[in-house]
């Protein structure tokens, strides 16, 4: 009977130990997919972005500080992002060449209610 109940209790110990093992090693996996097995995707918050109209209004403070030559197309083309990063330098910004809330404020630039939210 001893024997029986010593057996039992280390085949449950060793099978716990097992799913233990197991989980901690997938613990990646398991984020990505759900109790069926099925894969999740994780939506993402609303990425901030700027308008035309204010992509147009930082191409003029660009040109007007010396970072940018082109014209005021309203799109965020390679030489505008080079205009952003050499903006966002000079003034101890984070470097992306993204028209990004802080760029936005920085150059005072109206942000909108939508991005105000975000």
């Amino acid at each position: 009977m001893k024997k029986t109940l010593t057996a039992s209790l280390l085949i449950v110990l060793a099978f716990s130990s097992f799913l233990g093992a197991q989980s901690n090693g997938n613990s990646n996996a398991r984020s990505a997919t759900n109790s069926a097995g099925a894969k999740t995707v994780r939506k993402r918050g609303p990425i901030f972005r700027a308008n035309k109209d204010q992509i147009m209004q930082a191409q003029a403070i660009l040109k007007q500080r010396g970072f940018y030559n082109g014209a005021q197309t309203g799109k965020l083309d390679p030489e505008t992002r080079v205009g952003l990063k050499k903006y966002q330098e000079a003034e101890k910004l984070k470097v992306t060449g993204t028209l990004n809330r802080a760029t936005l404020e920085k150059m005072n630039i109206t942000l909108t209610d939508k991005q105000k939210a975000i």
